[in-house]
């Protein structure tokens, strides 16, 4: 009885429209608001909010259709993921990677894993850690895995983990390794949320702890450059699996995507508190009327407002550009070329970097009144300058990488 209950609402899921979940995440925003505080303290979402997303598809958005998913195009992801961060983009943050990488699985791990991994109701969750750490070592039939691997977002509901390491074989050169790992064999540590971070406290990341765990060889896949040089001549397990060329699995985009968009939404929550801000704080200088009739306060809405709209808009675009070129693909065989997708994440950079400038544009002329830890203004802005730590986001650094890429030069970066 609870499989079949479970492929009825599966069915129920595949057919709502993108602007469907769009709706379902604005009805949601004022729950996501009023528990904030609470789930920054607790570093993660309540059960509860979890159970809301899972009873209502949100894992399921990039994921392949066989396996009950919806298939979204990039830019539907992540205007649905816009919008669940202007209510919370810590918890934002959280959902985006944790759905996310759905279509990391469903690009690059052989049918057998895809079967195992989705099977039963195709509930999938899992974080990912990009960039290598920990041991490997070569047993028969796989590996052996250990180490503390940090950052790990979207980890709280987890039903696995990919963790990437370096693995040396006894003849050729060390690369990297993406390896799947489910819940069970994994550790999550209380490293995360409250007062141990300053921003992004709700996002569910946490390390995660692998002590000599065996990981099966069809488990683990090559993990070189973000997929960006991937021969895609035959395509990849995920275009012949499920006919898609979202599939193909170039990951450089998405990967900075799922950060940009709580960023967005970010600002866009900023935004909310602004304008609220101006229509019922006094003027500083003259309390007889608010803010919002002053010329600067207006200024600075309008300035913030245009940045987001514009950050929002690249990353969109970027997105349908994306899928453009992988349309190209499927009609000629043409692969996405590494100049391609540096450019795309250097894009995306750009957009963050927007969208960062104008949260710190409204904290800076909100007044001091909102640098208090317990106001939302604080919050965003103790978030999006989470984001500008990330390595990924380091725009200044990473135009190196798009001026080699575009001049043909090789990159020195992430084994290209």
């Amino acid at each position: 009885m609870g499989q079949a209950n479970t492929r009825v609402t599966a069915a129920h899921e595949a057919d709502r429209t993108v602007e469907e979940y769009l709706e379902l995440a604005r009805e949601i925003r004022h729950k996501l608001r009023a528990e904030q505080e609470v789930s920054d303290s607790q570093g993660t979402y309540s059960p509860s909010m979890h159970q809301w997303f899972r009873e209502h598809g949100f894992y399921r958005l990039l994921q392949p259709k066989r396996y009950g998913g919806h298939e979204l195009s990039l830019s539907d992801f992540y205007r649905v993921m816009i919008e669940i961060s202007q209510g919370h983009p810590a918890l934002g943050w959280s959902l985006t990677l944790a759905a996310g990488h759905a279509l990391t699985l469903a690009s690059h791990w052989p049918q057998v894993v895809q079967d195992e991994a989705f099977a039963g109701d195709g509930h999938f969750i899992a974080p990912h850690r990009a960039f290598p750490g920990g041991t490997c070592t070569t047993v028969e039939g796989g590996y052996r895995v250990s180490g503390t691997f940090a950052y790990c977002t979207g980890v709280t509901y987890s039903t696995h983990a990919i963790v990437t390491v370096m693995h040396t074989p006894k003849t050729g050169v060390p690369h990297s390794l993406a390896c799947l790992v489910p819940r069970a064999d994994f550790t999550i540590l209380n490293d995360w949320g409250g007062s141990e971070i300053l921003g992004m406290r709700a996002s569910g990341s946490n390390s995660i702890r692998l002590d000599d765990v065996f990981v099966a060889a069809q488990y683990a896949v090559p993990f070189a450059g973000f997929f960006a040089n991937q021969n895609v001549r035959r395509g990849t397990v995920g275009t012949r699996l499920h006919g898609n060329p979202l599939y193909l699995g170039y990951l450089m985009l998405p990967y900075h995507a799922n950060l940009l968009a709580p960023v967005i939404g970010a600002a866009r929550a900023a935004l909310d508190e602004y304008q609220s801000l101006l229509r019922t704080q006094p003027h500083p200088l003259d309390p007889s009327q608010t803010r919002g009739g002053d010329a600067h306060y207006q200024r600075a809405f309008g300035q913030a407002l245009a940045m987001t709209d514009a950050a929002e808009a690249t990353l969109l675009y970027t997105c349908e550009q994306h899928q453009r070129l992988a349309q190209r693909w499927q009609r000629d065989g043409q692969p996405i070329s590494v100049a391609e997708n540096v450019r795309a994440w250097g894009v995306l950079q750009q957009a963050g970097r927007q969208a960062c400038e104008a949260v710190e544009l409204l904290f800076r002329t909100s007044g001091t009144s909102q640098a208090r830890c317990d106001t939302r203004m604080l919050r965003y802005f103790s978030d999006v300058s989470m984001y500008r730590g990330h390595v990924g986001a380091q725009w200044e650094s990473f135009s190196t990488y798009v001026g080699r890429a575009e001049l043909g030069m090789p990159l020195e970066f992430l084994e290209l």
